[in-house]
């Protein structure tokens, strides 16, 4: 009876560590799906052989990969293990997006519709995106003649 009363108490104590693991934290989940459609978005402009596009809609926190996918042409691996790859995504309410800004024009508080060109040749737009959430800074961008995505801290 102690054995089991032993193991039931640690399974009690693990089941939250587990479950922590499992979820992601809504700032890290809006930094990983960013990332995700950025490199889907490239590698589908590069495979294609024609311009693609990623769409912003500031005020509602969603993005998206525009245009639908192409059975002749593979889906780009996920960039999370165990996580199927995004091409669109909402942000949770907890994340604010406090900076956007495509080709030095800002289009953070646009109404409207900003959009982000990845090009055959591996190129793309000038994009820096800055997130906040609970305190919690995050701003990727993406390097202009190889259109790869970085994240880094702001404060």
């Amino acid at each position: 009876m102690m054995v089991v009363a032993i193991i039931g108490l640690l399974m009690a104590t693990g089941v939250p560590a587990i479950l922590s693991v499992t979820r992601e934290a809504p700032m890290r989940k809006a930094v990983n799906d960013m990332l995700d459609i950025c490199s889907h978005a490239r590698a589908q402009a590069i495979l294609r052989g024609q311009m693609t596009i990623v769409v912003f809609h500031p005020r509602l926190r969603q993005v998206a990969l525009s245009g639908g996918a192409d059975a002749s042409v593979p889906a780009a691996p996920a960039t999370r293990v165990g996580r199927a790859s995004v091409n669109s995504a909402e942000f949770d309410p907890s994340v604010v997006i406090e900076g956007l800004g495509i080709n030095n024009f800002d289009y953070t508080d646009s109404d409207g519709e900003a959009r982000v060109r990845f090009f055959a040749n591996g190129t793309s737009d000038e994009m820096t995106l800055v997130l906040s959430s609970g305190g919690e800074y995050r701003k990727i961008t993406l390097e202009v003649t190889t259109a790869l995505a970085s994240v880094g801290n702001v404060r």
